[in-house]
């Protein structure tokens, strides 16, 4: 068995192994004619319940014959410019490269004795996106596993910087400060009501309560309404409530809208509150060479959201949380005596564990790395115009289809619309009907593997959206999709009338 073992004397075996499974995916990818084969999940359930995971194949060869009918086959591929689902996006090679350099040599970035040039490459890299925000020269950051991650990260800080606010400010004459325990229940968290549900599940996480959570209403761009979110500040210090942390949106999930980060960033200021701008979508902004702009104000957080694996194109995991106080970081950091003691420190040796929630950590920021050192900043950025771009056209396109009401002009790359029948001229198709109708139609259409949208809800209705992170994808593509998502559509509503007849 140790020939599967990666080392000096298993370099040739290693080499066609590999080389055969590139072959593999490549000649997958270059034959591929729909964004997934359509396969339901009773039809693959039981062919992989079948394997005997105790009875190796041996060869990898084989191993590979038996990943073809099990995943390669019928993996959902995001590369297709059909591909209009969820906020996957297509890959570049160099960040397919970085990918297969750091799993072969597998460093684990939690101290610098497991990966030298790895923790000198991720603090560069964390540097040079501190910069692109423009945080200030005592920024500091970590790679992390996602959004989700780095946002509860971002929050951990906020809360521990709350409570230490809250104990410094306790009455003197002798009365202890206040525990931790006590201050825990005060604390609020400001989030528009379009955030990402990773804020409220943070809370919970972080021994606050999702009821610590105040969903702000947004505007008619599905903005958070800074209006509102004054009053709900000066609600919670009225109340004798400690306001921990506003947490803005640069690119929200359903709608791509972007907060208002300036006036954000006064109310926050103005109230002591920790400011978090979550551009876990629109960090790729930070590399556009004509709307950097759009992220005008997210230099006053004190933390920010980037997830590489959004807008930068770049393969799953690729996170960061960045902050502009580097010694806000010291909240999430423990000493372990047989991993990074308080020697090390003292001595500046640069252990990435001291501020980061994971231990063992893959060398994620690779991938970026040899992105910038190939296609720079302004070939990462160029690309994600190329989309926003696009969904601008779409939005042109859904506009003028009387079939199909959109809801918002788009600021980054989504668009979210449904199909909306005037069946016989005085919209009188009740409105549960078109629901299930546009519901109908996703399912149709993820069925036929022809194509792949997303769907949400709008003000309780059922609505259906494009997420648009291919440039390869065009117009034409976009209208095909809603010609056939209205085919499903109008199919099921026939059927469903001429029953209640």
């Amino acid at each position: 068995m140790r020939r599967h073992l990666l080392n000096q004397t298993t370099a040739d075996h290693y080499r066609r192994s590999v080389t055969e499974g590139v072959e593999r995916v490549a000649a997958k990818l270059a034959t591929t004619q729909r964004p997934h084969t359509g396969i339901s999940v009773d039809a693959l359930t039981p062919v992989i319940a079948g394997i005997d995971l105790d009875r190796p194949l041996e060869d990898p060869a084989a191993a590979l014959d038996e990943l073809e009918e099990v995943y390669l086959r019928d993996a959902v591929y995001f590369h297709h410019p059909r591909y209009l689902g969820h906020l996957n996006c297509p890959v570049v090679i160099p960040a397919v490269l970085g990918e297969a350099v750091l799993s072969a040599v597998n460093s684990s970035l939690d101290t610098w004795d497991q990966s030298i040039g790895g923790t000198l490459i991720e603090r560069r890299l964390v540097d040079w996106t501190a910069r692109r925000i423009g945080l200030g020269p005592d920024a500091d950051g970590v790679f992390t596993s996602g959004g989700s991650q780095s946002n509860f990260h971002a929050l951990l800080l906020a809360r521990d910087e709350a409570c230490r606010r809250a104990a410094q400010k306790a009455p003197a004459g002798g009365r202890p400060r206040p525990a931790k325990a006590e201050i825990l229940p005060r604390l609020r968290v400001f989030t528009s009501e379009a955030g990402h549900f990773s804020v409220q599940k943070s809370a919970a996480m972080l021994g606050l309560g999702y009821e610590a959570v105040i969903a702000v209403p947004v505007d008619r761009n599905r903005r958070m309404d800074t209006a509102v979110l004054a009053l709900e500040l000066e609600a919670c210090a009225a109340e004798g409530l400690l306001p921990m942390a506003v947490v803005a949106t640069a690119g929200t999930t359903d709608f791509g809208s972007i907060d208002p980060l300036p006036e954000i960033a006064q109310l926050a200021a103005e109230h002591s509150a920790w400011l978090h701008v979550d551009a876990a979508y629109g960090c790729g902004l930070l590399a556009s060479p004509t709307r950097r702009g759009l992220l005008d104000g997210i230099e006053h957080a004190d933390s920010v959201t980037v997830d590489f694996h959004k807008s930068f194109f770049q393969p799953v995991s690729s996170s960061a949380m960045l902050v502009r106080d580097r010694a806000t970081l010291a909240h999430a950091t423990y000493h372990a005596d047989y991993l990074n003691t308080r020697r090390m420190a003292e001595e500046r040796i640069p252990n990435q564990v001291d501020k980061s929630l994971q231990t063992t950590r893959r060398f994620d920021a690779l991938k970026l790395w040899m992105t910038l050192r190939v296609m720079g900043a302004d070939g990462v950025g160029s690309l994600f115009d190329e989309v926003v771009d696009l969904a601008a056209a779409g939005w042109d396109l859904l506009d003028a289809d009387p079939r199909f009401e959109v809801v918002v002009r788009p600021q980054l790359s989504t668009l979210v619309f449904r199909y909306a029948p005037d069946a016989d001229g005085s919209g009188t198709v009740r409105p549960d009907l078109v629901d299930e109708a546009n519901l109908h139609a996703r399912k149709a259409l993820f069925a036929s593997g022809e194509a792949v949208v997303a769907g949400t809800k709008v003000d309780g209705r059922q609505y259906l959206k494009f997420t648009l992170l291919n440039p390869q994808t065009t117009t034409a593509d976009i209208a095909a999709v809603l010609d056939l998502l209205a085919a499903h559509a109008e199919q099921f509503l026939g059927e469903s009338l001429a029953v209640h007849r």
